[in-house]
């Protein structure tokens, strides 16, 4: 099962990647009245460093801060965790009682289409008995996927459906959401491992959305006012003109796409409630916790 977990997180946060993309955006919301103290979580945290100090440096704000985190490593966030007093299961865990306390909070958990290819096979979580890294990685977003359902669900109690049953729901409880996304195909580092998967990655990589274009549905759902109480979500990205009321950059308009983060369509293995409540359950029997 902590397989399962682990690669969902290690393929999911391409961190590096993401702060250079997204710093331009941090630093308007940090400059543009937000005040936010931005914690960036990062396993090298020599890039990480890199994007904060450009953040400061145009934004003179000081409260950008970084920290070590490595989410495929259970001490890591067990540290991380520690030190802080982000989603991962047991990061979400360590974690979610000052998440309420600074209510409304969200948690957004990058998943990816390839949900639609994966299975929970609980007879073989690990992947001991059959590995397929392809697969694997499929299996892991599902694992997103269904973790951010059953999350939502237990942060929530009860849900207010809107539009149709199982597309949109709105929070009521804790003010503590949880959504997942896909950003899309995105021309990153995440096949670095595979030689095919490069090469593939190179010629076609006039069809992969930029790091900047990728970053778009992260930052949206993270900090769009009109999700404040939109929860147990999957959001992919549909490219449209940006819209410079949510980013205030207006100088950008004519340049960048953006997206309007809209509820996508769910695999029904994503839809499963009692798969996702056995795979909750598991994680917390092989995590020796109790999250009830």
């Amino acid at each position: 099962m902590l397989g399962c977990w682990e690669a969902a997180l290690g393929a999911a946060v391409s961190v590096p990647v993401f702060l250079f993309v997204a710093a331009p955006y941090i630093r308007r919301y940090v400059a543009g009245g937000r005040c936010a103290r931005v914690i960036i979580a990062c396993r090298d945290t020599a890039k990480a460093e890199a994007a904060a100090n450009e953040i400061r440096a145009e934004t003179g704000n000081q409260q950008v801060i970084v920290k070590k985190l490595d989410l495929a490593d259970t001490k890591s966030i067990r540290e991380f965790a520690e030190r802080f007093l982000a989603g991962h299961f047991l990061l979400t865990f360590l974690l979610l009682e000052h998440l309420k306390q600074s209510a409304p909070a969200r948690i957004v958990n990058v998943s990816s289409l390839a949900h639609h290819g994966g299975r929970i096979r609980f007879h073989d979580l690990h992947g001991e008995k059959s590995y397929n890294r392809g697969l694997a990685y499929c299996h892991s977003k599902l694992a997103n996927v269904l973790f951010t359902r059953e999350l939502a669900r237990r942060l929530q109690g009860k849900f207010q459906r809107q539009i149709c049953p199982g597309l949109l729901y709105f929070a009521v409880g804790t003010k503590v959401t949880a959504n997942a996304l896909h950003p899309g195909s995105v021309s990153s580092e995440l096949v670095r491992h595979s030689f095919v998967m490069t090469w593939l990655w190179k010629i076609f990589s006039f069809f992969l959305k930029t790091p900047c274009e990728g970053a778009q549905t992260s930052i949206y759902c993270a900090v769009a006012e009109e999700l404040e109480s939109v929860t147990g979500q999957y959001f992919r990205y549909f490219s449209i003109l940006m819209s410079m009321e949510i980013l205030d950059l207006k100088e950008l308009k004519e340049y960048f796409s953006y997206s309007d983060c809209q509820p996508a369509y769910v695999s029904s293995q994503g839809r499963d409630d009692e798969t996702a409540k056995k795979l909750w359950s598991v994680s917390c029997e092989l995590l020796g916790i109790q999250w009830d």
